[in-house]
């Protein structure tokens, strides 16, 4: 069994490896799925499922202390962060541990605990847990080993204790005054989430706004929401020096303003992912990689390497749950059913889960304007929506991008309570191409977050309202 044959090696069992390995078998091809550490990828062990459980707990912190808006009496409010991670744990190890009974129970794969690295075109050795090596070859070569948390090249932070987006939540109690360090999705929503545990809460963002990919208009929204909520936000700040000193940590940072010292309990660093294919010895396979390590595939997610292909986030781009499993279903579209799917122009969603959280898909207007489109900007505050109002959740606002020759709506950012479940009627429509205009004249329940669209897309009939880019004139 040291040497062995399949039709199909599949490296990481994320989510996309996962789900393939079982589609691939139950169509008759002998699979193996080599996993290092963990069933699920990021996703269900790092990423969305643990962070999200973590950040419903610190909504119902924050719920909690507002009560008395709502004439509810709740007492004061402590968080038991020992909990909160148990919960979370429960969580992790119910889906985790679900995905690989599953994989176990489809015959055809072999699910081998180790680490692979290429030693040939085809080749791949395997270092067990358990000490064993094993060589197998295939025809098929899939790669999903995914992406980890790096640091910033600051001077000193190598030598000082940080948290990365995987063992903040492992502590076991609420930090005093958290420094984070990147103003991206991830900070944010660990700056807020653990701002509502309890922690005093720092975010330092070397850009001149947060959310980086985002239009100026919703990240200073989202600035503000957090400042109002009580974080401290550094914008145009760049960490210069970290060190440790009686027991605290010193990130000395230049601001706008001048050189400033911050002194933290925790610093969790936030700024940025490496793919993790430094291990995978690919030079032997001939696989190319970008000077970031990532693995350059074709629309069909191909390598240069006729055979090898690459899934998730190991090949850069959006690094998204919702995105590998897609990149599964192409593979299972052009390999099982002689199909042509390819990434282009594909869709891509994704919801920021601070509080109200910010749904977004298609372009920001930005991108509009960099594409030369002719398109039209309505927006609408959530202190205008009326079940935001009946619920006391009225911070953020719609904003749609709709192309002024066809009326499709080109993109999106819905930040504002349930702000992902608004972005996705959006998204059906972009999908189906169905023009504004019947969004706007449909008739939906009241009263509920939805209905609102109707309000969103009638501002596009009011001349005063509506703010329109015509590049050509």
């Amino acid at each position: 069994m040291t040497n062995q044959h399949y039709e199909a090696i599949i490296i990481g069992a994320g989510q996309a490896g996962g789900p393939f390995s079982t589609t691939l078998a139950q169509a008759g091809w002998k699979t193996a799925l080599i996993e290092k550490e963990h069933v699920g990828g990021t996703c269900v062990n790092e990423g969305c499922t643990p962070t999200k459980t973590m950040v419903a707990s610190a909504r119902i912190a924050h719920l909690a202390r507002r009560a008395a808006d709502y004439g509810v009496q709740a007492g004061p409010i402590s968080v038991d962060m020992t909990k909160v991670r148990q919960r979370k744990r429960d969580i992790v190890n119910k889906f985790r541990n679900g995905g690989q009974r599953h994989i176990e129970r489809t015959e055809g794969v072999d699910l081998l605990f180790g680490e692979a690295r290429f030693t040939g075109q085809k080749t791949v050795e395997v270092h067990l847990n358990n000490g064993e090596i094993r060589t197998l070859t295939a025809d098929h070569i899939f790669i999903n080993t995914g992406g980890r948390p790096v640091n910033p090249p600051v001077e000193g932070l190598d030598q000082v204790p940080t948290l990365n987006s995987t063992s903040i939540m492992e502590l076991d109690t609420v930090p005093e005054h958290l420094l984070v360090l990147g103003g991206g999705y991830i900070g944010l929503e660990f700056g807020q989430m653990f701002h509502r545990f309890g922690s005093k809460v720092t975010v330092i963002q070397r850009g001149e706004r947060l959310l980086a990919r985002e239009d100026a208009d919703v990240a200073g929204e989202v600035a503000q929401i957090l400042r109002e909520e009580g974080l401290e936000v550094l914008l145009n700040t760049n960490p210069v020096l970290a060190a440790q000193r009686n027991g605290q940590i010193e990130l000395m940072v230049k601001t706008p303003e001048g050189q400033r010292t911050l002194t933290g309990s925790h610093l969790l660093v936030a700024a940025g992912r490496a793919p993790n294919t430094d291990r995978l010895n690919l030079e032997a396979a001939g696989v190319e990689m970008d000077k970031h390590g990532f693995i350059k595939v074709n629309e069909r997610l191909e390598t240069n390497v006729p055979g090898i292909y690459a899934l998730g986030d190991v090949k850069g781009g959006p690094a998204f749950t919702h995105i590998s499993y897609d990149d599964f279903r192409i593979l299972r579209t052009n390999l099982l059913h002689g199909g042509n799917a390819t990434t282009t122009n594909r869709l891509v969603p994704y919801t920021v889960f601070i509080d109200p959280q910010l749904g977004r898909v298609g372009l920001t207007e930005e991108e509009a304007r960099a594409q030369g489109r002719p398109f039209c900007i309505t927006k609408l505050p959530m202190a205008n929506v009326a079940r935001a109002i009946e619920v006391d959740e009225t911070r953020g606002f719609m904003k749609a991008i709709v192309d002024a020759e066809t009326d499709q709506i080109l993109g999106a950012a819905i930040l504002g309570l349930e702000g992902g479940e608004i972005m996705t009627v959006l998204q059906m429509a972009m999908m189906g191409r169905v023009p504004y205009t019947t969004i706007r004249d449909g008739v939906f329940a009241h009263p509920t977050l939805a209905e609102s669209l109707n309000n969103l897309f009638m501002a596009l009939d009011n001349q005063e309202r509506k703010t329109c880019h015509y590049p050509n004139r």
